[in-house]
């Protein structure tokens, strides 16, 4: 912690004396955030959300979604790969299966179990912005949303081009046994269609490599299509699609040292169709189906596929009807919500469970400077019964930039399929699980101008029933349990300061930096005896420390250097820095980036030590 404060604080001083005046606007604020029903500009928010927009996407030095949200404060992503591969994302302290992926509005998360919820069929390439909001996000998302939810929202088709990405890196290692060097390749092409009545978006990418140390090769596709058709003077209609298949070799991810020799592959495939339609001039109408298929294949022995070979196929269809009321009283939101999940599976057997919801929001910001939003998601669930989701926030604004504000929630997570009902040699279910409720209280202050947004919060959460893996002896297999109460209480500092495009500063044209800080500290309250080994109650973060400087200079050139620090709970601390540099051309781009330029040693998840220096160099054409 010592070594990184000054790090931080010497990549931000550039901040302190950039004077120059801007002629554009703070792409940040301009942000509006695509919840399903109530929308707000990112400025307006009552709660901690966070928003990765397009210009950090751009220039972060990431090779995948899970790299880019590694960069929000507060969400832990704990990966087993990299690239991609496998990550659990997690927020505040919370564990993997406690946070809901969307992409677009449409949930992902996967029942199966949390680790196959980040692999999606999109690429970075794609994504406009991502939304991460932080805290008891069920008023708005329902279950599965306890910590927290992050949305990520693909880019609007506004002209007609093709793009196309090709790239490759390296860690300039041997494989000891082959004397091949570790390295890895990717091509990305997407091309867009805007026509008059209708805007097309398709994607398509490959990304291999024979990985970073033994068993740890990787074959991944992606393909994607967006598709937004006017009808009549209104009306939309929206149709997605996409499909990932996902190969890779998984050395120590789940049963160390065992799984050495362990081999995985997820095939994933989303569809989504969603009319918008306005049936009276203050009525907004938006019912939405989705399905979702996910095939998850292990091999504990990849050489003997008979043995401890772990087939799952799981199923979820949901339909949604969103609905909008925007009246001389406030705004309306009203909506039902039904969805089925099914499991076809070798180990967990063949099942399903139903889910009913019906939600309603109000928001109201009649009196001056005071923002209100007020609602409730009531859940039905074919195993567990029903559950009231209420929340609430509010926001005050007083001279003119700053807001205080304080946010109240609940939430609710399912046990998985997997907590539930898995047969291994290391792991066994529990069928006699319960969900996981949760209370959440926040309150905070926020600064927003046109080039800097302040924030800074305190939070307290309450998990009741919480679902940790456990067990009694080093011997005996983990179990989950409801281990008891898990109590969280934690704070937040975060900046972002942005000049925009520069004017007579030569040779920079715009700097951008952003910094913050995440203090957490769960406590356990068990009726499990002390002596009980816990799987993620003891590996949460602790204290979360990013930094990002961004500069443009000499018109085509563009440099990004950003350092991470995290301290976990039983883990060791690390300090990670990373950069890119790019060369503009005015349709195509050369890039280079670095990431552990330090060369750290660190684990994020399980066993799984991370590469050291990895470089990657890349072209990127746009037409």
């Amino acid at each position: 912690m010592k070594k990184i404060i000054p790090l931080l604080v010497s990549l931000c001083l550039p901040a302190l004396f950039a004077s120059a005046q801007s002629d554009t606007t703070n792409t940040l604020n301009e942000v509006m955030v695509k919840e399903n029903r109530l929308k707000l500009p990112f400025s307006q928010q009552n709660r901690n959300i966070w928003i990765i927009d397009q210009q950090q996407i751009k220039n972060l030095p990431s090779r995948s979604i899970s790299d880019i949200l590694s960069y929000a404060t507060g969400v832990d992503v704990r990966q087993r790969g990299p690239g991609g591969v496998q990550a659990d994302i997690s927020i505040d302290g919370g564990t993997f299966d406690e946070t809901l992926v969307l992409i677009n509005g449409v949930k992902v998360s996967d029942p199966q179990t949390g680790h196959n919820m980040m692999n999606l069929p999109i690429s970075v390439d794609d994504i406009d912005h991502i939304e991460v909001l932080r805290g008891s996000a069920s008023r708005i998302y329902g279950i599965n949303a306890l910590t927290g939810a992050i949305n990520i929202v693909t880019k609007t088709v506004t002209k007609t081009g093709v793009t196309a990405n090709v790239f490759t890196g390296s860690s300039f290692k041997q494989d000891d046994q082959t004397g091949n060097t570790y390295a890895s390749y990717g091509v990305r092409a997407s091309g867009t269609l805007a026509l008059n009545g209708s805007s097309h978006l398709f994607s398509a990418g490959q990304e291999a490599g024979n990985g970073y140390r033994f068993n740890t090769a990787f074959n991944n596709q992606k393909y994607y299509y967006q598709g937004k058709i006017n009808v009549g003077k209104a009306d939309e209609l929206d149709i997605t699609g996409g499909y990932t298949h996902n190969n890779y070799g998984a050395n120590g991810f789940y049963s160390a040292p065992g799984d050495i020799n362990s081999e995985e592959t997820v095939n994933t495939a989303l569809a989504s169709v969603a009319y918008k339609t306005k049936p009276t001039s203050f009525w907004t109408f938006l019912p939405r189906f989705s399905y979702r298929n996910n095939v998850d294949d292990y091999l504990y022995i990849k050489s003997t596929p008979n043995q401890f070979h772990n087939h799952h196929v799981t199923q979820v269809l949901d339909a949604e009807l969103n609905n909008t009321f925007d009246t001389g009283i406030g705004e309306f939101g009203l909506g039902l919500e039904g969805r089925k999940e099914l499991i076809n599976s070798n180990n967990l057997g063949k099942r399903n469970r139903d889910n009913a919801g019906i939600y309603g929001e109000y928001k109201f910001d009649l009196v001056k400077h005071l923002l209100v939003n007020v609602g409730s998601y009531m859940n039905y669930n074919s195993d567990f019964g029903w559950q009231a989701l209420p929340g609430i926030d509010a926001g005050y604004n007083f001279y003119g930039n700053w807001k205080v504000f304080v946010n109240v929630g609940t939430g609710e997570r399912l046990p998985t399929y997997t907590d539930l009902y898995y047969r291994g040699p290391t792991n066994i279910g529990n069928d006699q699980l319960q969900p996981e409720k949760s209370r959440y209280a926040e309150g905070g202050l926020k600064y927003n101008s046109t080039h800097f947004v302040l924030n800074a919060s305190v939070f307290k959460r309450r998990i009741t029933s919480f679902i940790d893996w456990v067990r009694n002896l080093q011997t005996d297999p983990w179990q989950p349990k409801n281990f008891g109460q898990l109590n969280s209480t934690g704070y937040t500092l975060s900046a972002d300061y942005n000049t925009g495009q520069l004017q007579n500063a030569y040779p920079f044209n715009s700097l951008r930096v952003g910094l913050a800080y995440t203090n957490l500290d769960p406590t356990v309250k068990t009726t499990i005896p002390l002596a009980t080994f816990s799987r993620y109650a003891i590996e949460t973060l602790r204290n979360q420390l990013t930094g990002t400087v961004n500069t443009d200079f000499l018109k085509v050139l563009s440099l990004t250097v950003t350092a991470k620090y995290n301290e976990r709970i039983n883990y060791k601390s690390y300090t990670l820095l990373d950069a890119k540099m790019s060369y503009n051309f005015k349709h195509s781009s050369i890039y280079a980036d670095a990431q552990n330029l330090l060369d750290v040693t660190y684990i994020e998840a399980g066993a799984v030590p991370m590469p050291g220096v990895w470089a990657t160099l890349g072209y990127k054409l746009t037409f």
